[in-house]
């Protein structure tokens, strides 16, 4: 999609004050979210020719200056694309770095609180000046309507890649949210946000810690909205007994659920559950939620397996991840990116900036462990808690502060170029490893049994065989022959200047 005529900062190191200003034309290089970082500028200077006594004054134009790209941005949507794949294809190998069953936090649920960081990021930047506002919210409304069509496309259960070769969803049971589809409503309304109140923005803020705070006031009011309805919803609504079905064993099996209560944070009767299943429909949400891996349902826990005897009914329910009450909560985790993206407008000296983004980074980090500790709000993804939003929002601006430090600042750039690579496609890359769908199309051929494919040979004689175990054998396929495979795919269409944009 082709964003609004739009900025990012340059952050060359040898003319600081050319690279601290801004252009509003459209450069040719762009990075996955289809934003800028670069920038082109063509001035005029007025050249003085001196004849006898008489001074003539000549206007030419500048050759066009570029600064260097605002690598950091890159680079964390890099990486957190590369956690999603490692994850989603590694987590089952080891369960210790999937998704928490209930409370708590691993490896996983780092991933999307750093997208929805990383887009509010974006969006700060992205829409620092806009030309006609009009055609900036049509855009926005465009670019979200395309986000929901792949979610639920990549998700809904179309695509059943990259171990089963059919296709088509049944629409009775068809999963309208997803990761996309997040993504899609979180970068709506922090946009909109964004674009209407440009009038109303600073040009510029003086080096305190709080003007920017103040300064972009209705951004923090659209997130405490959005905090307060989550948390008003959450333990003030009313959660009654619920019922669902399950087909085993070709028959339909009735479970019910007790509840009849308010502000209860478990698996069985909170209120985010109840929301999806009153605004979508139960037979509309996940249907393999990670709670079937506690240890109230399962022996194996943390891991998959077989479920008790004795587990409970709630347990074999299906469950919405990225629900709508869930979502209205990720609200603030690109609030805080937003926030992030505005000090990197308005500071200028590095120490600032990092001292901006350490600070509120270790904040936030604090808050979540004394609210999860004291078990007041523990940290939930499954809920999106607001000690989880402020958990890894703040380990969101800590590596976001670090990457800036190692590859702008110091300028280590090489060692992190596979990750910018990744980041300038990031589109391409979820879709085609993350979601499964260049391995499903190598599935698709093989030969004499559909279990015997390329993908499977590499996993087996390259991978598995060769470490002399499956776990391990499974890590290294992943880092190798997804990670690794895609950021070089993605270095190759980097010097192609080719880019898959919504």
């Amino acid at each position: 999609m082709e964003d609004p005529k739009r900025l990012e900062e340059g952050l060359g190191h040898e003319n600081k004050d050319r690279n601290e200003q801004f252009s509003e034309k459209d450069d040719k290089t762009k990075g996955g979210d289809g934003i800028n970082h670069e920038k082109e500028e063509t001035n005029t200077v007025v050249v003085v020719e001196q004849k006898g006594d008489h001074k003539q004054l000549q206007q030419q134009p500048l050759v066009k200056q570029k600064t260097k790209r605002v690598a950091t941005l890159d680079a964390f949507r890099g990486l957190t694309v590369a956690l999603m794949i490692l994850v989603d294809n590694a987590g089952e190998a080891y369960p210790r770095i999937d998704h928490s069953p209930w409370n708590g936090c691993t490896l996983a649920d780092f991933v999307m609180p750093f997208f929805l960081f990383i887009v509010g990021v974006a969006i700060a930047l992205a829409f620092k000046r806009i030309p006609k506002k009009r055609d900036a919210v049509k855009k926005i409304i465009i670019r979200t309507l395309k986000l929901l069509f792949w979610g639920i496309l990549l998700q809904g259960g179309y695509s059943h890649a990259p171990g089963d070769l059919s296709y088509g969803v049944n629409m009775k049971f068809i999963r309208w949210c997803g990761i996309l589809q997040r993504i899609a409503l979180v970068y709506m309304f922090v946009a909109l946000i964004e674009t209407l109140i440009i009038k109303q923005r600073q040009s510029v803020v003086e080096p305190n810690h709080f003007t920017v705070f103040t300064a972009y006031q209705w951004q923090w009011i659209g997130g405490f909205v959005a905090f307060l309805i989550y948390m008003i919803t959450t333990y003030a609504l009313y959660v009654p007994d619920w019922s669902f079905d399950v087909y085993s064993h070709h028959k339909l099996e009735r479970y019910m659920v007790k509840c009849g209560m308010r502000g209860h944070l478990g698996p069985a009767c909170n209120a985010v559950g109840y929301v999806d299943r009153e605004v979508w429909g139960i037979n509309h949400l996940y249907q393999s939620p990670v709670w079937s891996r506690l240890k109230a349902c399962t022996l194996s826990s943390p891991g998959s397996g077989p479920l008790r005897e004795d587990a409970p009914s709630w347990c074999r329910a299906p469950f919405e991840p990225e629900g709508l009450l869930s979502t209205i909560s990720a609200i603030l985790s690109g609030t805080i990116g937003v926030h992030y993206g505005h000090v990197l407008i308005h500071f200028k000296d590095h120490s600032e900036r990092l001292k901006q983004w350490v600070s509120m980074g270790f904040g936030l980090l604090i808050i979540a462990i004394i609210l999860h500790f004291t078990d007041a709000i523990p940290i939930n993804k499954q809920l999106y808690s607001f000690s989880y939003v402020c958990f890894t929002a703040g380990a969101a601006g800590i590596v976001f502060s670090g990457f800036y430090l190692l590859i702008d600042v110091w300028g280590l750039r090489t060692p992190f170029l596979f990750l910018e690579w990744i980041g300038m496609n990031a589109m391409l890359v979820y879709v085609m490893a993350a979601q499964g769908i260049f391995e499903g199309f190598i599935n698709g051929w093989y030969y004499k049994s559909p279990d015997n494919t390329l993908v499977y040979w590499i996993q087996e004689h390259v991978f598995i065989k060769v470490w002399h175990s499956e776990r391990l054998g499974t890590l290294l396929y992943v880092i190798f022959a997804q990670i690794t495979f895609w950021a070089v795919v993605a270095g190759i269409l980097h010097r192609l200047g080719i880019y898959w944009k919504l």
